[in-house]
């Protein structure tokens, strides 16, 4: 990962990559026993617990932009909070114990412990406002696909671009009430409708990926979703754009002052930002927690912008050695 860090060297940029995919490993595995258990509190106190006692060790001079935050009125991880050793490089830092919590307490698929670093000032802070409206493609979505286009003006274009059948074209969205009309429209213009109860950033991290069956994630969805979100596509070469939802997400329209249309790099100025991920549960993405006799197995993803890679890791956590 080579210029991972301004002024920092390739190998100190794999290390902290490696560091913070163990701080992923240990939420999800400290919240893999709530897995199915119908406590969605419980499981992201276990995931936030493990992901911040890690990355007080890691060295860094960490900021959260995007934590837990106001809206869940978090005593660790909240936005603001100065986390690892305090030496290393500065950065920002996005984060999100369980993105699915409510597919966690359900024992249901797609379940991801998160983490996104950039360098210091380049993730925008949007924890003043909860939601945002996304459309997420792979790279032929460039030029192709805008928020001021109707959804199904959007699917047409995107089929040509890949050319495929509109039929053929899958759209996940998160299946809510304020998605009612959204949802009627995308089946109206012959597309595939992928309902998913919870957990965007998989589905848009789907969509950014050129050998995903996902073309588009389209919606309204969390702001701190759409910042991880950003930093997956960018990684992925995939195209993103949000516009600001300063309401309760209910509201099917955004206000006059939030018109702005913001792309990728928009939300994650720069060429230098890693995203990680480990499942908590099965997933299309990554595989969950497994429990295997003294054996726990976790897999991860690493992004990196800098070198545009994907890696997969898979980690057996010997548990007579693995730390309470």
């Amino acid at each position: 990962m080579r210029h991972l860090w301004a002024g920092g060297s390739s190998r100190l940029g794999r290390n902290i990559a490696l560091e913070l995919v163990h701080a992923t490993e240990a939420a999800a595995i400290a919240a893999e026993p709530w897995i199915g258990g119908g406590d969605k509190n419980a499981a992201d106190a276990a995931a936030v617990d493990a992901l911040r006692a890690y990355l007080s060790t890691v060295d860094i001079a960490g900021r959260i932009v995007i934590g837990e935050g106001e809206k869940d009125a978090a005593p660790m991880l909240y936005n603001g909070e100065l986390v690892g050793t305090g030496q290393g490089p500065r950065v920002d830092i996005a984060v999100d114990p369980i993105d699915g919590t409510s597919l966690a307490a359900a024992g249901l698929p797609n379940a991801l412990c998160v983490i996104a670093v950039s360098g210091r000032d380049t993730m925008l802070d949007a924890s003043a406002t909860f939601y945002m409206d996304k459309i997420v493609t792979d790279g032929a979505g460039y030029g192709v696909v805008n928020l001021d286009k109707s959804p199904a003006d959007n699917i047409r274009a995107l089929a040509e671009a890949k050319r495929k059948p509109v039929g053929q074209l899958q759209v996940a969205v998160l299946d809510r009430p304020r998605h009612g009309s959204l949802i009627k429209e995308i089946r109206a213009s012959g597309a595939i409708t992928l309902l998913i109860p919870d957990g965007d950033v998989a589905a848009g991290i789907n969509a950014a990926r050129d050998d995903s069956p996902i073309d588009m994630a389209i919606g309204v969805g969390g702001s701190p979703e759409g910042i991880l979100t950003a930093c997956a596509v960018k990684a992925l070469g995939g195209y993103m754009q949000v516009r600001l939802h300063p309401f309760d997400a209910e509201y099917a329209e955004p206000a006059d002052s939030a018109s702005r249309i913001w792309e990728a790099d928009d939300l994650v100025r720069g060429t230098n930002a890693l995203f990680i991920a480990t499942g908590l549960t099965d997933g299309d993405l990554l595989r969950g927690v497994q429990r295997n006799g003294n054996t726990i197995r976790t897999e991860s993803l690493i992004l990196s912008s800098a070198t545009g890679t994907m890696r997969r890791l898979q980690s057996d956590h010997f548990t007579e050695r693995y730390p309470a």
